[in-house]
């Protein structure tokens, strides 16, 4: 609930005389009783208890899989402005999750943003850029296969990223942007939760993530017209004690005891939701949150969020029918599915899974009936408690709980009155094929 501070404050600052009872108390028990003492918010729960079949065991085990659920319901004003009221579920901030993919969305909306502060260099995000090599273990790029031409861009690491999660095209964005900007950023936006910390998929120390690849960017007669040294973040960043697991494996062998992810990324889901609120609706969070992106790189961020591999010629994903479907990355809603998916529907999405978690934060369009909503969940699946065992329960816990969550509340959607129909025509985009 977003009124516990508040509460919080009014009840000390009420209390005109010493209360005996809590005379003796740590002030960090004398805080949770005041915040166990406000109503928690129902709806989530009262709506998973009508369907026992899919969410009994959600319910039950709520606190050992670490479900979180956040669904923020949107209704229309006269002029059809967007009035929102979230629903939370299980949401707790101090429990740790393992953020996985999810990091890479405020990652493209920073690289289009930093972009933009670099405009008078004459780049943009079609403009070739070419990540050299500052240290023996980077890995330089100076072609991608995956264009028309050949030519690594900002541009198209944000399609990989967006349409199938592309590891190594977040790396290149990381490097881009440097570890020190990440952070000072997304800190300075509010989204205080956040900790971008390492590559993707690439087993690097702390120092070695805390430097990142020089880069360049070329015009189109291959001639440098920017570039950007090698640059190492010294900031130290507050200290964390987050842990998960029961054991883990390292270099083959079994350690038993929790691993310490307290050098790992981190951010809140609550923030991941906020974020792609303001990326929807930039109005409705406050300025100093919004990412300074032009009205065109929102809506080439929210064609390629929405866009299915099996609709795209560059990245060359639509012949690759063997790896990739329609609802590839889709996990809310659609979950396993691998055929052809409703036409009226689209989802504006970033999901991640690693680690025994999975992720995804979704904003939910269907033109048809006029429904739409913001649903954001995370869930561990890891019934054996062991981490890198590659045994991990997203098809049997994970994959159905997020279809399960979605289906649930768009049924809800579909039966609620709405005063004000949407105009949901700036979501609607002609996408590769």
């Amino acid at each position: 609930m977003h009124i516990i501070a508040g509460f919080i404050f009014l009840s000390f600052c009420a209390a005109s005389k010493p209360n005996p009872k809590m005379e003796n108390k740590p002030i960090h028990s004398i805080l949770q009783e005041v915040v166990d003492s406000v109503p928690k918010d129902q709806f989530l729960e009262k709506l998973m208890q009508q369907d026992p079949q899919h969410f009994g065991e959600i319910l039950k085990n709520r606190l050992a899989w670490n479900v979180q659920v956040i669904y923020t319901r949107i209704d229309r004003g006269a002029k059809g402005e967007p009035i929102l009221q979230q629903h939370d579920f299980n949401v707790d901030p101090a429990r740790y999750f393992y953020p996985a993919s999810t990091v890479k969305l405020p990652i493209v909306l920073l690289a289009l943003q930093r972009l933009n502060e670099l405009k008078g260099k004459g780049i943009d995000r079609n403009t070739t850029m070419i990540t050299e090599k500052g240290a023996d273990w980077q890995i330089p790029v100076y072609n991608d296969p995956t264009t028309p031409d050949g030519k690594p861009s900002i541009g198209h690491y944000i399609k990989k990223i967006l349409m199938v999660s592309d590891n190594d095209a977040f790396n290149r964005l990381y490097e881009f942007l440097g570890q020190e900007y990440i952070n000072d950023q997304l800190h300075r936006k509010g989204y205080n939760s956040a900790q971008i910390l390492h590559h993707l998929d690439i087993s690097l120390t702390e120092e070695q993530n805390r430097q990142t690849n020089p880069v360049k960017f070329l015009d189109n007669s291959n001639r440098v017209i920017y570039e950007q040294p090698s640059q190492i973040n010294t900031t130290q960043y507050a200290a964390r004690n987050d842990s998960i697991g029961q054991a883990y494996y390292k270099s083959g062998k079994l350690i038993n005891g929790p691993m310490n992810f307290s050098k790992k990324n981190r951010i809140s889901l609550q923030d991941l939701h906020n974020i792609l609120i303001g990326l929807i609706f930039p109005d409705k969070v406050k300025p100093n949150q919004r990412f300074n992106i032009t009205e065109e790189d929102k809506q080439f961020v929210l064609k390629y969020m929405s866009q299915y591999p099996t609709e795209s010629v560059w990245p060359p994903y639509g012949a690759d029918t063997a790896n990739y479907w329609p609802a590839y990355g889709k996990q809310l809603l659609f979950g396993t599915a691998k055929g052809k998916l409703p036409e009226n529907i689209r989802i504006f999405s970033k999901e991640g899974d690693a680690y025994g978690h999975m992720l995804d934060v979704a904003y939910i369009v269907d033109f048809k009936n006029k429904v739409e909503f913001f649903l954001s969940a995370v869930i561990y699946c890891n019934s054996d408690g062991i981490l890198n065992d590659d045994k991990y329960d997203y098809n049997t816990i994970g994959l159905p709980f997020m279809k399960n969550l979605g289906q649930l509340i768009y049924d809800h959607e579909l039966k609620r009155q709405r005063k004000n129909i949407p105009d949901l025509s700036p979501f609607i985009f002609k996408y590769d094929k």
